[in-house]
């Protein structure tokens, strides 16, 4: 199997290429989140930086089968939206109900937003044209919280470990409420706070092939781990959340997850304290070997520019990991 975390500056994209001679080109195909859908973060390429759809586009995949969306960010969801219409998936899994967006309003530009208020606003909007695009050409939604399990090829387990089904409808609420909001500055503070939350809302998916397991938690921050059984956490491979700043993980985390790689899907400019030195070198006291989908300037780190950081999964935890 293999697992690709494309660098797209900052945010997260990863493809998961899984063998399935019952699939169209004999892999399931699934993406994982999109990056950013803004040209800027893309304007610099010295790094390797590319666009998912233009990656994808240059792999020349010939289908995908299921999109994920883990949370609602700019740096997350947004890249995802062109891909439907080169690849009509089959399922869209992401943590609202099936028909939520059916009962979202169009959020106009709100006068002296701020960069991230503005962000989310246009991440909510791209969330409800992802999702009809993706009913438009067939495909269906699928909602994820903590329970759901599917093994999509041989060998392969999919489990979500979070959010709860509770934390799953208060996200269905806030979103509900914020919809309600006509007063102009109560609105923007309802969209900032929901903003602030968004990222321990995430969806946190636990991959299994044939014994080797890799955590994919999206943007989940120290604090969102709580509800998850610790016998859940063990994984060979971790994406460390929250582009490895500084609450992306902490000690009694690491010693619980107990991970031989982390990967951290920091920008090359590390914005907002991303690839947190502290945090890293927490990680590699205890003895991961780090990974990066972009080129973080840090001593004795950095990796060389590259599109894409690519890992080939084997059993029992035998991996091997590329920069192309």
């Amino acid at each position: 199997m293999k697992l690709t975390f494309v660098n797209v500056g900052y945010g997260e994209a990863i493809l998961l290429e899984c063998p399935n001679p019952s699939r169209p080109g004999g892999a399931f195909i699934l993406v994982i989140d999109g990056g950013s859908g803004e040209a800027e973060e893309y304007r610099d390429r010295s790094t390797g930086r590319v666009p998912l759809a233009d990656y994808l586009f240059a792999r020349r995949l010939d289908h995908i089968d299921v999109l994920a969306s883990t949370h609602i960010h700019e740096d997350h969801l947004c890249g995802l939206v062109p891909l439907p219409g080169r690849w009509p998936p089959k399922e869209l899994w992401q943590t609202l109900p099936p028909d939520f967006y059916r009962s979202l309003r169009t959020l106009p530009p709100l006068a002296e937003a701020t960069v991230s208020q503005d962000k989310f606003r246009r991440s909510i909007n791209d969330y409800q044209t992802l999702c009809g695009e993706v009913e438009a050409r067939g495909g269906t939604l699928q909602s994820l919280s903590a329970g759901w399990e599917i093994r999509p090829c041989p060998g392969l387990t999919i489990r979500c470990l979070g959010p709860s089904q509770t934390r799953a409808v208060e996200l269905a609420a806030l979103f509900a409420d914020l919809n309600r909001e006509e007063e102009r500055e109560t609105f923007r503070q309802k969209l900032s706070a929901l903003d602030g939350a968004m990222n321990n809302y995430s969806a946190i998916l636990l991959l299994d092939y044939r014994g080797t397991r890799i955590l994919l938690p999206g943007d989940t921050n120290r604090l969102g781990y709580g509800e998850i059984a610790p016998e859940d956490l063990p994984a060979h491979l971790f994406k460390v959340g929250h582009h490895g700043q500084r609450d992306g993980a902490d000690a009694a985390l690491i010693r619980a997850v107990r991970p031989k790689a982390v990967i951290c899907c920091a920008s090359s400019d590390r914005r907002y304290q991303s690839a947190h030195p502290e945090l890293l070198r927490l990680l590699a006291d205890n003895g991961a070997a780090l990974y990066f989908s972009d080129c973080p300037q840090l001593p004795h780190l950095a990796p060389p520019p590259h599109q894409a950081l690519v890992f080939t999964i084997g059993a029992e935890g035998h991996f091997t990991a590329e920069y192309q």
